[in-house]
């Protein structure tokens, strides 16, 4: 089978099963079935068959495209895929009517093929794969951590390297240059199905490093982070800043929706943060290795307005 076709295992054996795959004009429906070196099999590509997915006309902020991938910079309160509670317009139905039947395919269907997705509420950067070798590329990328990715935060509070709290809470560690690193499992909380929960012994392993950009406030009340994933686990970051004490302003799911002293921020600084009515978190650098031609591909996003708004009445000049 030529490396160029990028059929999954899953693909292939549900094409034997479906009888597209022959030796000498018979079809060959036995996933186990023995083959000795020199014989040569015919594989029947079917078009990419249609998805049921609505496309629906929204716009998009398209940085790169491709006939292999294309790479969106997502505003808030935009799904990436269609699920239960939001069947439509997701990212999915939007790139389905901008691709308007351009598409390869992706497992054998024409849909976009999603290798990692940011929240409903975080905006930014997000690359999409629009055939099958960019789709497989695409995720040996993201399973060897190689992609280069790195979020912007607004959180409650400063962390320090000094702070005795932080190093002797379970998990937080720093490195050079006042890096805050948080080291755990994650896994979907026993009660609360829709968080995920900071474990140590069960759940998959996640590493986050955040370093501080600024910070507002005599004293620090409010920060801004760069953050940067060595695993990427759903909420990651929100939940491991929310654990190390310092989680996203506006995140209503993790607990960052607390009320800064007017002291020491003033009262326009303080309406701001209780007003800001998402998880003050931006995806705004995505690089990787296009996984056709090879290129070092490198995009950033500047802050959308609302965080922008959220830092300048912070004290951000």
């Amino acid at each position: 089978m030529p490396a160029e076709a990028s059929l999954s295992r899953s693909r292939l054996a549900r094409m034997i099963a479906e009888g597209a795959v022959s030796r000498d004009g018979l079809a060959i429906t036995d996933i186990k079935a023995r083959v000795a070196e020199g014989e040569a099999y015919q594989i029947a590509l079917e078009p990419a068959r249609p998805v049921e997915t609505l496309a629906q006309d929204i716009p998009l902020s398209v940085l790169w495209e491709d006939d292999d991938l294309i790479v969106i910079d997502k505003p808030a309160g935009m799904v990436v895929h269609p699920a239960p509670g939001s069947t439509d317009g997701t990212l999915v139905n939007a790139l389905l009517h901008h691709f308007g039947g351009r598409l390869s395919g992706v497992g054998g269907e024409a849909r976009p093929g999603i290798v990692h997705r940011i929240d409903k509420d975080t905006t930014g950067l997000l690359v999409v794969a629009k055939s099958d070798r960019a789709h497989h590329g695409l995720a040996k990328q993201f399973e060897r951590h190689s992609v280069h990715r790195h979020y912007l935060a607004v959180v409650h509070g400063a962390p320090d390297a000094g702070d005795p709290r932080l190093r002797g809470t379970r998990g937080v560690s720093f490195e050079g240059g006042n890096v805050l690193k948080v080291t755990s499992q994650l896994a979907r909380h026993r009660t609360d199905r829709q968080r995920q929960a900071v474990l140590f012994d069960g759940g998959r392993h996640a590493i986050t490093r955040a370093r501080l950009v600024e910070s507002y406030g005599t004293p620090p009340v409010a920060a801004l982070m760069d953050c940067w994933l060595e695993t990427g686990r759903t909420h990651q970051i929100r939940v491991h800043l929310a654990h190390a004490g310092h989680g996203l302003i506006g995140d209503q799911t993790y607990g960052g929706r607390r009320k800064l002293p007017v002291k020491a921020i003033g009262e326009a600084a303080v309406a701001a943060v209780a007003d800001f009515p998402r998880q003050a978190l931006h995806a705004a650098t995505l690089g990787f290795v296009h996984p056709v031609t090879g290129e070092d591909l490198s995009f950033t996003s500047p802050l959308p307005a609302d965080m922008e708004a959220l830092l300048r009445a912070l004290g951000r000049s």
